[in-house]
């Protein structure tokens, strides 16, 4: 009999979740919630290691000039070999910004399309554009993207790309079947910092790496009206879990080799209660929500099939300090950026040993930082740096993200960010909060590879010459 209450139990709270596609998407085993993986279809492989024929001039189309959309343009617009075809939003302030930034770079007028809630399929359609940039709200990126790879686009999407397990597949697939390019957006694994711990890390200075950490930790308060129609707010008033794990989790699963030697293998995760969340929405809409899902902070945590974890940390309710954590920890040594950039290398202790003296062990000091930091500079960071932090877009980082698509679809190379690491780092998006609503149970994260993680060994920028 208990048995049997058990499982009416479980049912109820199944179909009480709202977890969007629990039904069919995962199931129990052996107390670990398994997600289905799809069967990939005849004929169709992976995209792992993918380059596309060389294009001579990138030309690109952007849907979304909100907020991050015309910095984009005028990125763009400083980059050799390219072309900016179209533009499009549903009103015309980003695009008129967006004009003038071209017209500044001594650029042509690039087409126009607004006003309408599906212009942007006008601009997938056009003959002229090699790569499709979008830039819009969370919600619209997939069926965007998948629009644009139909008709024949390479896809570069804004953070998060997709919000549920099964956009994520349905990305993954349409990229596998039409041999088109899909990549997220994430700057955070150009900032300059992040790279030169990546070469050092590549180059053993750590020696092994076994734990790293990474967050989303901005109070965004003040920005929360700014978003069109308080989406992003919104967004948060509906979902639990991590809803924006791309920042902290991208520069990290570079270091480890996420799907190129290692992967991630199971998660865990917990959320305080929410008290901010629900504040602001009624300060903001003159309405109370008993039920506003996400919490204050959410704390997640991923094993990798090589035995390492990650700890995750989503935070933009309360006030703190900006965060991305982002910390290595190595067998020899460890290296931090929030909220002070140092490094620790092996036996570093002062003087005697001294059981009491807690201090022993320190950051190197600030002449060996910077010695350190200038020895093993990232190769693309002495390349551009200059031109990056002139352009601008986050110091920088943004520059160089757009520079490196360019330069590796100009060239024919592996992108530096392929479809399956936007799957990996979207991916607690939803399995945090099905984790969450099943009082913090392990849920197997799915090799999205379908078998192909450990084919390459390593991560690396493709550069010319040197695939």
């Amino acid at each position: 009999m208990h048995k049997y209450t058990f499982i009416l139990i479980f049912l109820i709270s199944l179909f009480s979740t709202g977890d969007l596609y629990a039904r069919n998407q995962y199931k129990f085993s052996k107390g670990t919630i398994v997600y289905r993986t799809p069967k990939r279809a005849a004929g169709q492989s992976d995209m792992v290691g993918f380059a596309a024929e060389p294009i001579e001039r990138v030309r690109v189309g952007f849907i979304g000039l909100g907020m991050r959309g015309p910095g984009a343009v005028r990125r763009w617009a400083n980059i050799e070999g390219t072309q900016v075809v179209a533009l499009c939003d549903i009103e015309r302030a980003g695009i008129e910004k967006s004009q003038k930034y071209l017209t500044a770079a001594g650029r042509e007028p690039a087409a126009e399309y607004y006003g309408s809630e599906e212009a942007w399929k006008e601009l997938c359609q056009r003959d002229d554009i090699d790569l499709v940039y979008i830039m819009t709200d969370w919600v619209n990126h997939v069926p965007m993207a998948i629009y644009a790879m139909e008709h024949g686009k390479h896809v570069a999407i804004e953070v998060p790309a997709a919000m549920t397990m099964e956009d994520i597949w349905r990305l993954i697939d349409t990229s596998e079947r039409t041999r088109k390019h899909c990549i997220q957006l994430e700057n955070c694994v150009y900032d300059f910092f992040e790279l030169t711990t990546l070469n050092m890390a590549q180059q053993g200075l750590f020696g092994e790496i076994l734990h790293v950490e990474g967050a989303y930790i901005h109070c965004l308060e003040e920005y929360w009206d700014k978003y069109y129609k308080n989406w992003r707010l919104l967004f948060n008033r509906d979902n639990r879990g991590d809803v924006y794990p791309t920042h902290g989790i991208g520069p990290i699963c570079q270091v480890l080799n996420i799907h190129r030697g290692d992967r991630m293998k199971m998660l865990v995760a917990m959320d305080t209660k929410c008290v901010m969340g629900a504040k602001y929405w009624e300060d903001m809409k003159g309405e109370k929500v008993d039920n506003f899902q996400n919490g204050d902070q959410t704390t997640t945590l991923i094993r990798t099939e090589n035995g390492k974890v990650i700890q995750l940390h989503h935070n933009v309710m309360t006030p703190r300090p900006y965060s991305r954590d982002y910390a290595l920890v190595g067998t020899q040594g460890y290296a931090t950026k929030y909220p002070i950039q140092g490094y620790l290398l092996g036996k570093q202790a002062q003087g005697e040993a001294d059981i009491e003296n807690l201090n022993t062990h320190r950051f190197v000091p600030d002449s060996i930082k910077k010695e350190l930091m200038e020895r093993y500079k990232h190769p693309i960071a002495v390349q551009i740096e200059e031109q990056a932090r002139r352009v601008g877009g986050h110091g920088g980082m943004d520059y160089i993200m757009d520079y490196r698509l360019v330069y590796c679809l100009r060239n024919g190379l592996p992108l530096d960010m392929d479809v399956y690491d936007l799957a990996e780092w979207c991916c607690p998006i939803e399995l945090s909060a099905v984790s969450i609503r099943h009082n913090s149970a392990p849920v197997a994260i799915p090799d999205f590879t379908r078998g192909a993680w450990n084919r390459v060994k390593g991560y690396r920028h493709a550069v010319k010459g040197f695939k």
